[in-house]
């Protein structure tokens, strides 16, 4: 052995982070591993404030390089000359799918992982999410309810600050929030007339992990939106900014980088997990660490690919599968552009900045009544915006009066997308692919994924219902959609090691522990029962402090 810790911790994103953070703090000694290389904050976000004029391609990258490397991470919206290097090269880390509806994988391999880019959109779940699956037989129930998880909610809001407005929906639960970001002068008018004409409905501002006030080391936001980039002030949440300068401020923290775990052992006299086995990715060397516990929050698919690989003489099919549901019930939400309209008037309206979340009108079938033959629900996103002077590249005119023109602020649009729940099936899922090997001598994972009729349905309704507020203003609809978008084009992938109440139908308890491994924990989204309307990633942060609070409580037992 390496190295020997009371904790180790695979993978620094979102989940990673916070498990180190909360174990370190408990006292625990923990080995955090990453797969991809070390970005220090601040110093290693080196595009982070270049103007498009330093960039070799003025910010639009290399049409070339990204067809032959970046097939599916460029269509991230965040992705351009400035993010690339945060994104995954797909050609040196290949992946299986199905051709019919390929599933758009989009990753990031370094420290912090998809927390240096992701949209920090931040929302609770309620029991409308938590009792579904019982509610209406698709999938298993739910360990937990919100009031099991509410207290770690306030925990994870307080330490990395969210903005927000308190709404009193119970389909939606107010959290502890900082001051909310503004909504534009068209953005309020919708939000008059959808709540004088509807009684169920409410347009509020995006709750985000974007600082409106500072805390200690970090400073509000810029209003840039450029946050993909990295943010040197810290503004939102990452692990960098975060919880990565707690865990190492406790002195318990040990910290790899370019380390690929490859297995996770295991003992089958003691029925427990021994550490890890690990692949350097620089010198192709291998190392085993020990540890008490092993949090995994790889992220969901490389979390549940790493339970694969490590199958055993006792798990043939997969670590802590006795179940047989480890990489089955893959979920992602439902996407379409449900409208794209152009709003009358207004010309005399503006805004400053940039501000860096959008509009969300929450849930509001199926909340106080069943509606008709809908299954769960779907919620929007977007925001309205006046048209800049990019908008000259697809409009008529030449010469001075289109210079003139394109000097001041065009037409106001507004966007409306919908996120719709995915139910669980157990034919969407992660497996390992043997006659496929990555660079690394490793089996690919294959992902197979598609929507069914009930995410169909949502997205027809929520494009009729989205005209149909949008009309409220005299909108005229330019674009309109309710085809889902690929799986992974959502980017809020879960399930594959789902929570429930019994171990023959699920991979880990109440706890996020495995049933048939007490010292194995998974808190990202692997975990997931079902996959709600609304984004995710602060109940994976609940999750995980949740999580790592009884594994020191059991540890200190002498139960694991």
């Amino acid at each position: 052995m390496n190295g020997s810790f009371d904790a180790i911790v695979v993978g620094s994103g979102i989940t990673g982070g916070w498990a180190a953070k909360e174990l370190t703090e408990k006292g625990l000694k923990v080995l955090m591993i990453e797969r991809g290389r070390m970005i220090e904050h601040g110093s290693g976000y080196t595009t982070e404030t270049l103007a498009p004029w330093q960039l070799p391609f003025r910010g639009k990258g290399d049409a070339q390089l990204y067809e032959r490397d970046y097939a599916i991470q460029r269509k991230n919206r965040a992705f351009d000359e400035w993010t690339q290097a945060h994104f995954v090269n797909d050609r040196e880390h290949p992946y299986q799918t199905t051709a019919d509806e390929p599933f758009q994988w989009r990753r990031g391999y370094h420290l912090g992982g998809r927390s240096l880019m992701w949209g920090r959109q931040t929302y609770r779940w309620s029991d409308l999410d938590f009792e579904a699956n019982k509610r209406d037989g698709h999938g298993v129930d739910w360990p937990i309810r919100y009031a099991d998880i509410a207290r770690w909610y306030d925990y994870v809001e307080e330490f990395i600050g969210v903005s927000g407005s308190k709404e009193g929906l119970a389909q939606l639960p107010d959290g502890q929030f900082q001051p909310p970001m503004a909504l534009n002068a068209v953005e309020l008018a919708l939000k008059a007339k959808i709540e004088s004409q509807y009684h169920d409905r409410s347009l509020i501002i995006g709750r985000c992990a974007n600082l409106t006030q500072a805390k200690p080391g970090r400073a509000p936001c810029q209003y840039r939106s450029i946050c993909a980039r990295g943010c040197s002030y810290g503004a939102y949440f990452s692990t960098q900014s975060s919880t990565l300068p707690a865990a190492r401020a406790t002195g318990n923290l040990t910290l790899l980088t370019d380390s690929l775990v490859e297995r996770v052992n295991y003992d089958p006299q003691t029925r427990r997990a021994t550490g890890v086995r690990v692949l350097d990715v620089k010198s192709r060397t291998y190392s085993q660490y020990a540890a008490r516990v092993v949090f995994m929050c790889a992220s969901t698919i490389d979390s549940v690919a790493i339970l694969q690989r490590s199958a055993s003489e006792e798990f043939p099919n997969g670590l802590a599968n006795s179940s047989g549901a480890l990489g089955r019930y893959l979920m992602d939400h439902a996407n379409a552009l449900s409208a794209v309209a152009v709003i009358p008037g207004f010309t005399d309206r503006t805004y400053f900045g940039n501000r860096p979340t959008g509009i969300v009108i929450p849930r509001f079938r199926n909340v106080q009544h069943r509606d008709g033959d809908l299954l769960r629900g779907y919620s929007y996103q977007g925001g309205a915006y006046r048209a800049g002077w990019p908008r000259g590249t697809r409009q008529a005119g030449i010469g001075k009066d289109l210079k003139s023109d394109l000097r001041k602020p065009g037409a106001w649009e507004f966007i409306l997308t919908t996120f719709a729940e995915c139910l669980p099936r157990a034919e969407n899922r992660v497996t390992l692919d043997e006659q496929a090997r990555d660079p690394h001598g490793l089996p690919q994972t294959r992902i197979e994924f598609r929507h069914g009729d009930n995410e169909r349905k949502l997205l027809a309704d929520a494009q009729v219902e989205a005209k149909a507020m949008l009309s409220l203003l005299g909108a005229h609809v330019v674009a309109e959609s309710s085809t889902p978008g690929l799986g992974g084009t959502s980017i809020h992938e879960m399930g594959g090691a789902r929570m429930g109440l019994d171990p023959r139908s699920s991979v880990l308890n109440r706890h996020n522990q495995a049933h048939d491994i007490p010292n194995l924990f998974v808190t990202d989204g692997a975990c997931m029962a079902s996959s709600a309307c609304q984004n995710p990633s602060l109940t994976y942060m609940a999750l995980t402090a949740r999580a790592a609070d009884y594994a020191v409580t059991q540890i200190k037992a002498g139960q694991v």
